[in-house]
C-alpha cells in the first residue's frame, strides 16, 4: 500500500493543495508539548477527501470514463466526487442523506452532480448506489473501502511527516477508515515509533469497539454532530489495516467536539467541521495523553452556518 500511497502523490501534484501545517503556541503552553495541525481544512472542496477521489477516478479506463461515477456520502467524499468529475468532464451521481448538511448538498450540486437523497433511518445508500451502478453501468467510487481512495488519503500524512518528520504522536479521526489506515501506513513506513491513535466519538465508536475486539462492529445511524463519522463501519479493506498498522483507538464525547472547534475558532481563527476537530478533543479533553511533538490532522471546514453558531454559542469554551 505504501507504494500505492506514493503514486498517488505524483498523481495528485498540481491538482491538490498543498495545505498548511499550523501551530498554536496557547495550546503548546496549555498542553505542555509540541502540536502540529496539518489543516485539511484548506484542502480543494474543503476536506482531504479531494486525494481519494481525485487518486481513483483518474485511474480509470477511458471508457469507464464515459459510464459516469456514482457513489454515496454524507458529503466531503460527495463533494470531492463531484468536484473531480467536473475537472475530468465525467457525469456523477450522488447519493446523500436527506438531512446531509445543506452547505454540503448545495457544493455538490453545484460541481455538477447529480444527487439522490435517501433517508438514512429507512433505507441503505450502499444498496441504493449498486442499484443505480447496476442500472445505468456507472463507476462506483466508494468513500473509503477502495484502494485507490486509501492511497490518496494517504497522501495526507505523507506531507506531513514531509514537514514535520519527528512526530511522536498522530491523531487521526475515523470514520470508514480511509484516512486512518492509509496515514498508518504512512506512518509506520517512514516513523515507525509515531504512535498512530485514531479518534472517533463515543456515540460512533464501531471503530474503536472493532480494534478491541478484533471483529467488526456496525453502529446505526449513530446522532453525533461529527457526520464525517456516521458511517456503520470500517470496510473490508480498511478494517485489516487499522488492525495492522494503527496503534490505539479513543473515543472523544460531544461536549469535547464542540470545545476543540470553540478553541480552533477563537484561538486558531480556523473553521473546522466537527469531524476535523476529534484530534484536538482528545487532547484538551485529557483523553489522549502524549509525550513529544504531535501531529494531529485536521480532516475538513464544511460547516454550516446553523452548527457552527450553535457550537460557538454553547458555553463550553
Amino acid at each position: 500500500m505504501f507504494d500505492q500511497i506514493l503514486l498517488a502523490q505524483r498523481r495528485l501534484k498540481g491538482f491538490a493543495n498543498l495545505t498548511p501545517v499550523m501551530r498554536s503556541s496557547t495550546l503548546d503552553e496549555l498542553l505542555g508539548r509540541q502540536v502540529y495541525f496539518k489543516c485539511e481544512n484548506f484542502q480543494k472542496v474543503g476536506a482531504f477527501k479531494f486525494r481519494g477521489a481525485f487518486n481513483s477516478i483518474s485511474c480509470l479506463s477511458e471508457a469507464e470514463k464515459k459510464r459516469g461515477v456514482i457513489t454515496y456520502s454524507s458529503g466531503n467524499h460527495a463533494q470531492a466526487v463531484s468536484k473531480v468529475s467536473q475537472m475530468l468532464g465525467i457525469s456523477s451521481v450522488i447519493v446523500m442523506p436527506k438531512n446531509a448538511p445543506q452547505i454540503k448538498l448545495e457544493a455538490t450540486a453545484g460541481y455538477g452532480a447529480k444527487i439522490v437523497t435517501y433517508d438514512p433511518v429507512k433505507e441503505s445508500r450502499e444498496k441504493i448506489a449498486e442499484a443505480l451502478a447496476a442500472e445505468h453501468g456507472y463507476v462506483l467510487i466508494p468513500p473509503y473501502n477502495h484502494n485507490g481512495v486509501i492511497a490518496g488519503q494517504g497522501t495526507v500524512a505523507l506531507e506531513f511527516f514531509e514537514e514535520v518528520s519527528d512526530l511522536k504522536t498522530l491523531l487521526l479521526p475515523c470514520g470508514g477508515g480511509g484516512l486512518l489506515s492509509g496515514s498508518a501506513v504512512v506512518s509506520k513506513a517512514l516513523s515507525p515509533n509515531c504512535r498512530v491513535i485514531g479518534i472517533e466519538p463515543e456515540l460512533a465508536d464501531d471503530a474503536t469497539r472493532s480494534f478491541y475486539s478484533g471483529t467488526l462492529q456496525t453502529v446505526d445511524n449513530p446522532q453525533t454532530i461529527a457526520d464525517g463519522t456516521r458511517t456503520p463501519s470500517l470496510g473490508s479493506l480498511t478494517f485489516p489495516l487499522v488492525l495492522e498498522y494503527v496503534d490505539e483507538m479513543k473515543t472523544v464525547t460531544e461536549n469535547d467536539i464542540f470545545a476543540a472547534i470553540q478553541f480552533m475558532f477563537y484561538r486558531m481563527k480556523l473553521v473546522v467541521e466537527p469531524s476535523g476537530a476529534l484530534g484536538l478533543a482528545a487532547l484538551l479533553s485529557g483523553v489522549v495523553k502524549t509525550e513529544g511533538p504531535v501531529g494531529v490532522i485536521v480532516s475538513g471546514g464544511n460547516i454550516d452556518a446553523k452548527t457552527l453558531t450553535t457550537i460557538l454559542e454553547k458555553p463550553n469554551y
